[in-house]
């Protein structure tokens, strides 16, 4: 069947681009989302978001009349479920916003529709996903109960994009597509194919979303190696980017960089979704996870004992005269995505040490959101260099790569990138 209309839910980081990139293959897309400013925004041919050259896209695809956003879904040939999927408690899955999509779309489904779900999610996500649209519309047929004779087909596409690349990304990454059913699959793809010029590798929809989930439980692992080697290094009087940079000259190893935890929508999420399924036998992705999660109260630590060493240097002054720079917020380099940063709750948590005394350097936002501006100052660069007395690396932005080594040398600073102290 032609895919003439396509509907994404969730017009977020994952959702807006996919959007805007069918919008540009002449597909009438309509985009739903809960956020009114998002909506208007996008209506207007502006980005809420920051990833290179969507601006441009989404302005071109609004302006020609294939992009629409609204608050409320209306009938399309496909829909693609982009919302997000955290955890809450002990880090159980947070699947509330895929059933408040599911039942959103519900009434506009028809016959032949494809429903795709792209939110990562634990294993069996979609199946609940296609039990929620069944429930709400017993008139229809969907692939739990009618197999490939189904009147809705159902499927798993995980997105698996890198920020800063995503539009790129999008069209040359090979996809997963999990389907309930074959049909479901050979739907998907097509749907796909629109612009994804990689492989559209098929499998089901339980090892399609297990597939996302292991990606980034293996990426995870990796770096909590690294992170825990950083601290085994401090306690030894070891520098770790050197020891790095050595072992790596080593034809089969492969060692990541140290940072602050682990942040953003993925890889400190994803794993615990595993863990939260499978307890017993999940031990090393757990641990990995409690090394990540470990990683900023190692770095708090670090900056008291900075303190310290700056008030024994200066005995006329106390820890409420000490001014601390906090450069970077972003959970990666070079973005603006705040979700789940370990620098966010690192700063948040020095603010609350020595309250009034910190500034935030984040070159990536205009403002700080609601409920950090209440925590620390937005400076720039060359504000908190000239405000400052301890400066603390938390992000390597290519602005703070910029800064002159002479601007550094005199200063007391922590780096936890690597990319001021070697």
């Amino acid at each position: 069947m032609p895919f003439e209309t396509i509907s994404v839910v969730g017009l977020g980081y994952i959702g807006l681009p996919t959007a805007a990139v069918f919008a540009s293959r002449k597909k009438k897309v309509i985009g739903i989302d809960v956020s009114q400013k998002t909506v208007d925004t996008i209506n207007r041919g502006e980005v809420h978001i920051v990833e290179p050259d969507l601006d441009m896209v989404v302005h071109a695809v609004v302006t020609e009349g294939y992009l629409r956003a609204t608050l409320n879904p209306e009938p399309a040939d496909a829909f693609l479920i982009a919302v997000p999927t955290p955890f809450k408690g002990d880090h159980e899955p947070d699947l509330s916003y895929i059933e408040s999509a599911s039942k959103s779309i519900a009434p506009v489904l028809k016959r032949g529709d494809l429903v795709i779900l792209e939110s990562t999610s634990p294993v069996g996500a979609t199946e609940q996903m296609a039990a929620w649209l069944a429930e709400a519309r017993p008139d229809l047929t969907f692939p739990q109960s009618h197999g490939e004779e189904s009147d809705i087909r159902v499927a798993h596409c995980p997105e698996r994009v890198l920020p800063g690349h995503v539009l790129r990304e999008l069209v040359q990454n090979d996809r997963v597509i999990g389907g309930m059913t074959s049909k479901c699959s050979e739907l998907a793809v097509k749907l796909y194919k629109t612009f994804v010029e990689g492989e559209c590798v098929i499998t089901n929809a339980r090892t399609a979303e297990m597939c996302k989930l292991t990606e980034n439980s293996f990426r995870d692992v990796n770096i909590a190696f690294a992170n825990e080697l950083s601290i085994i290094c401090d306690k030894l009087d070891i520098n770790v980017w050197e020891l790095i940079r050595l072992a790596n000259r080593h034809p089969r190893v492969n060692i990541l960089q140290p940072g602050p935890g682990v942040g953003g929508h993925c890889i400190a999420v994803d794993p615990w979704f595993i863990v939260s399924q499978t307890p017993e036998q999940a031990r090393l992705i757990r641990t990995a996870r409690e090394v990540n999660d470990s990683k900023p109260e190692w770095v708090i630590e670090k900056v008291k004992l900075a303190v310290a060493d700056f008030l024994l240097a200066n005995p006329d002054k106390t820890a409420k005269d000490v001014t601390i720079a906090c450069f970077g917020l972003a959970f990666k380099p070079d973005i603006d995505d705040l979700r789940e940063s370990p620098a966010v709750a690192i700063a948040k948590k020095i603010a609350l040490l020595y309250p009034c005394s910190v500034l935030a350097v984040e070159p990536n936002i205009k403002e700080l959101p609601v409920g950090l501006e209440a925590c620390f100052a937005l400076k720039t660069v060359e504000q908190a260099l000239f405000e400052a007395d301890l400066l603390l690396l938390l992000v390597d932005h290519e602005e703070f790569r910029a800064i002159p080594s002479d601007r550094l040398s005199s200063r007391i600073f922590i780096d936890t990138r690597g990319i001021w102290g070697f």
